[in-house]
């Protein structure tokens, strides 16, 4: 997700105005059956009320008001009646309405408060939620052809009882897929009069040129050479340092730090090569090229670091988009300095590039709470943002408001002639009324993505999205030819067991990892013995073996 679109839809907004918290401390009682009858084709003869769980941007403000909202109750024939609560602390929400059984007809959280693989099962099985399969096999035309368009989407969202309890966002954002880039500031390269560096030995080379010889010319020592966010609360395999730099020497997703080799899961935070990447990263941290800020400091802080008033100070840094370190709203300029570093070359020969193709968690389910008419409508709705129109309309509103039809002359990502043109007004940094912006269940592919008209200078104000697009294509193609699954069904007894260890395993990967680079842990044979050996209680075998079974019994069927 680009930049502008994040801000767009507000996942930087962590507050709502006071009515909109009010609003989420109300139970909703409407869920009783209505008079309103259906014919044949499940039509209402009136509108048919709709409760349900939202977690709006901050940026939005009023669902009750908002364009898409009276669009959509008029479109659907539908009136909504919202229990909204903010994005931070939306999980914790979510969980108490479910714990509590007074939850309304229909949950419609962002990625903020979505429903995990997990809950999907475990809520399912409880009947909390209710079977989609028949509804979209009546209703959802929509749903069933994105399910032709991405054959994998079915089988992504099937729990092992054949049953589908939830429907994703589904964004097949080509520079999200690779995120773990690195930014570097092709202005000091020039300066310095440095090339782009293709291995850890160049990259090491331009990292110290950064650090000893003043590229920002002011005369002082205050460049950082590198830096990244990997503080609590952080999404690491988009901004971590470890990332970028360990997968020239294994396969890093700073998520699970799973690898997959013919078929089989590997923890690739327990090999030799993992060892070497640690011993790499140690010198960098111990000669001060890597910022000890990046394992403790959030999106925030780096923002602020690149951000920072008078001569800039930041070399290079590991981001999804330049955007979360250094501003590119409108007018801003030193975004522009960066270019992305292609996947570097280890000691051994090897690089790769993290990669992520997941539907992600469920952002739309019914509950037991919906009457017939009620299941009937919300199916409806989620159909409707499964099609092109409702997709782009949620995110930018209908035509002639933030986009229009492109025109002659005007080329898409593909030099295909662009479907629409995005306005610059649709940039997104203001508090809008018109757009849902992109919560709840949309089908987003690569080829609806890639069809707006894009810029001849992809660093202009309206060019990030090329420019991302140019700069992803340098990590194309390096990905492991095989990569386990970042969402996974599991029985119910192995949810249990994987809720456990999980945690567990990553949170001393990521601890270790750490301690390893600052150098708090040596990284000698008898403490990486050590590191290795506590695995063992942890019951890296036992878990293994359960994410195995899960993806044999998904797709080796």
């Amino acid at each position: 997700m680009s930049q502008f679109k994040k801000i767009a839809t507000g996942t930087v907004g962590m507050t709502l105005a006071a009515s909109m918290l009010l609003s989420a401390c109300t139970s909703n009682k409407s869920n009783s059956p209505s008079d309103k009858q259906y014919d044949q084709k499940g039509t209402a003869s009136g509108p048919v009320t709709l409760s349900m769980f939202m977690v709006p941007s901050a940026k939005i403000e009023d669902l009750s008001t908002n364009g898409f909202t009276k669009l959509l109750e008029e479109k659907l024939n539908v009136k909504f009646k919202f229990e909204v609560t903010p994005e931070a602390g939306a999980n914790d929400r979510k969980q108490l309405l479910l714990a509590s059984g007074d939850y309304p007809a229909v949950l419609f959280p962002s990625t903020y408060g979505s429903l995990t693989p997990v809950e999907q099962f475990k809520y399912g099985k409880q009947g909390v939620l209710i079977p989609l399969n028949d509804l979209i096999d009546k209703y959802g035309d929509n749903i069933k052809k994105a399910m032709q368009v991405r054959p994998s989407l079915k089988q992504e969202i099937t729990t092992p009882d054949g049953k589908i309890y939830a429907l994703p966002s589904v964004n097949e954002c080509f520079h999200c897929m690779y995120p773990e880039k690195l930014w570097i500031n092709a202005e000091w390269l020039k300066k310095l009069n440095l090339k782009m560096p293709t291995t850890t030995d160049e990259l090491y080379t331009v990292l110290k040129a950064f650090k000893t010889q003043d590229p920002n010319g002011n005369g002082k020592q205050d460049e950082v050479p590198l830096s990244g966010a990997g503080g609590a609360g952080t999404e690491m395999y988009k901004y971590d340092v470890t990332g970028f730099l360990m997968n020239a020497f294994i396969y890093n997703n700073n998520i699970d730090y799973f690898y997959m080799k013919n078929g089989k899961v590997g923890l690739s935070a327990a090999q030799p090569e993992w060892r070497k990447g640690l011993e790499y990263m140690n010198k960098l941290y111990k000669e001060g090229l890597i910022d000890p800020a990046s394992f403790t400091q959030n999106q925030d802080a780096l923002s602020q670091l690149g951000n920072k008033a008078g001569d800039n100070i930041l070399g290079s840094v590991t981001t999804l988009h330049i955007g979360v370190a250094v501003s590119n709203k409108p007018g801003q300029t030193r975004h522009k300095e960066y270019d992305t570093v292609p996947p570097i070359t280890g000691p051994d020969g090897y690089k790769s590039a993290g990669y992520y193709d997941s539907v992600g968690n469920g952002q739309f389910a019914i509950t037991n709470k919906a009457t017939e008419e009620q299941k009937i409508a919300a199916i409806k709705l989620a159909n409707y943002l499964y099609s092109e129109e409702g997709s782009v309309g949620s995110e930018y509103g209908p035509e002639g408001t933030w986009w229009r039809k492109g025109e002659q002359g005007e080329v898409d990502e593909k030099g295909r002639p662009a479907r629409r043109f995005l306005k610059p007004e649709a940039l997104g940094y203001q508090t809008q009324n018109v757009t849902w912006g992109q919560i709840g269940p949309l089908f987003r592919p690569r080829d609806l993505r890639e069809s707006w008209a894009v810029p001849q200078d992809p660093k202009a104000d309206n060019g990030y999205e090329h420019r991302l697009y140019l700069e992803t294509k340098k990590y194309e193609g390096n990905e492991p030819k095989e990569n386990f699954p970042l969402n996974l069904f599991y029985d119910d007894k192995d949810s249990s067991e994987i809720a456990q260890l999980k945690p567990q395993i990553v949170n001393y990967v990521r601890t270790n990892m750490v301690q390893f680079i600052s150098g708090s842990k040596k990284l000698d044979d008898a403490e990486w013995n050590a590191y290795i050996k506590g695995f063992e209680g942890l019951k890296l075998n036992r878990y293994l073996e359960i994410n195995q079974k899960a993806y044999d019994s998904t797709y080796k069927k």
